[in-house]
């Protein structure tokens, strides 16, 4: 079993930058993959970044590719997304999301795991 909990969230203007991270915990987090995504009012949850779990390998949804990074640290337990240059329509709750498998995936129903989400948004 892997828990999850967000932070970093918060107000920032049209520009700006927000660095998420997700603290994990379980004996099995450094061999799942993990992934953030992100849900606006009246939209559908939707994927934003993977990572596999040794970390070498990445995908992002192409609207954030080149903003957003994301990245992990399997010693001390934790999942990051690096969000720069953010834009109004990066408003939404983020939630990070853990797989039950080391590949990194771009579905939701690919995840088992899921943090309580960080509020993001970003003003014009």
């Amino acid at each position: 079993q892997v828990q999850l909990v967000e932070s970093g969230g918060g107000l920032v203007q049209a520009g700006g930058s927000l660095r998420l991270s997700c603290a994990a915990s379980g004996r099995t987090f450094s061999s799942v993959a993990m992934g953030w995504f992100r849900q606006a009012p009246g939209k559908e949850r939707e994927f934003i970044a993977a990572i596999s779990w040794s970390g070498d390998r990445t995908y992002y949804k192409d609207s954030v590719q080149g903003r957003f990074t994301i990245s992990r640290d399997n010693a001390k337990n934790m999942v990051y997304l690096q969000m720069n240059s953010l834009k109004p329509e990066d408003t939404a709750e983020y939630y990070c999301a853990a797989r039950s498998g080391p590949m990194a995936r771009t579905s939701e129903s690919d995840y088992t795991y899921w943090g309580q989400g960080t509020q993001v948004t970003v003003s014009s």
